[in-house]
């Protein structure tokens, strides 16, 4: 029987936030803890690991992992980023959350809303966490999306990326091409000529918007009768430089010379308080 939304994941969600009741933070060896089975990141990237690193050795861990104690061993629930950089301190225990009666589903459905609504997850391994939601829950994108605080389009545009070849795919995991350049290339339906553009990124290192200037020669598009009013090159940069910086997308209006406004996309309340972390930074 398929599941309604508020009743498969929020709550499951709902219980292993009550289970939390009364637990206090606990110290636990780094070497009794297991990385989280379900944790949609495959790839870290070295170099924001040891910046973390550096910053536990300074500051200590701000931050406790959440732990589920499986076989007299824990598994991460929450925090895996934070417990490898903490190994890489050279720490030998870590601060941790211990939840109580965390089964298989609640842990995986609460890694997988955790990472999508907090993490930098790169397009494939975002499509993937959607695509093993609505698989283990029984939802459709139109579902996921409210519950992600997602267009419905947004979800079906990120779950296109799986229908790129392995090739590109690992390409996008490593950070090698970007999910914006992943996007351009699923507008070329050729495979051949797809894998051809894709090794001319590589090689030449072409940035998104050439990627898509070269599709639209590709495949050119009727003139429409009335034409949107072309935005400046140098906001459209700004726009490009500050979706870079806060991970999200961000428009820029412009009323006057002098005078307009900035509009910037949040999904979820913790994805608010990671942009507004940075904007305080």
């Amino acid at each position: 029987m398929r599941k309604a939304l508020g009743k498969g994941i929020d709550a499951l969600i709902s219980r292993v936030d009550e289970s939390s009741g009364g637990e206090q933070i606990r110290k636990i060896r780094i070497s009794d803890i297991s990385p989280n089975k379900y944790q949609p990141r495959k790839t870290f990237k070295k170099e924001t690991l040891e910046e973390l690193s550096q910053s536990i050795k300074k500051h200590g861990l701000t931050q406790p992992i959440v732990v589920a104690k499986k076989a007299g061993k824990y598994e991460i629930i929450v925090g895996e980023r934070r417990w490898r950089a903490a190994k890489m301190a050279g720490l030998s225990e870590i601060d941790a959350v211990v939840k109580k009666e965390v089964n298989d589903e609640q842990q995986l459905a609460f890694s997988l809303i955790e990472n999508i609504q907090r993490e930098d997850l790169n397009a494939v391994d975002e499509a993937l966490a959607y695509k093993r939601l609505m698989e283990n829950f029984h939802i459709n994108q139109s579902e996921l999306g409210t519950y992600c605080g997602k267009s419905r389009s947004a979800i079906s545009n990120t779950l296109r990326i799986l229908e790129l070849s392995e090739e590109i795919k690992k390409a996008i995991q490593t950070g090698l091409i970007s999910g914006g350049h992943a996007r351009a290339l699923l507008a070329i339906p050729d495979r051949a000529k797809r894998k051809q553009v894709f090794e001319i990124i590589i090689s030449e290192k072409w940035s998104v918007r050439d990627v898509e200037n070269f599709v639209r020669k590709l495949n050119p598009t009727p003139l429409k009768k009335k034409s949107k009013k072309h935005k400046n090159p140098e906001i459209k940069s700004i726009e490009s430089e500050l979706e870079k910086r806060l991970g999200t997308k961000v428009e820029i209006k412009t009323n006057t010379v002098e005078n307009g406004k900035i509009i910037i996309t949040y999904c979820s309340h913790d994805d608010f308080n990671r942009i507004y972390s940075i904007l305080t930074k």
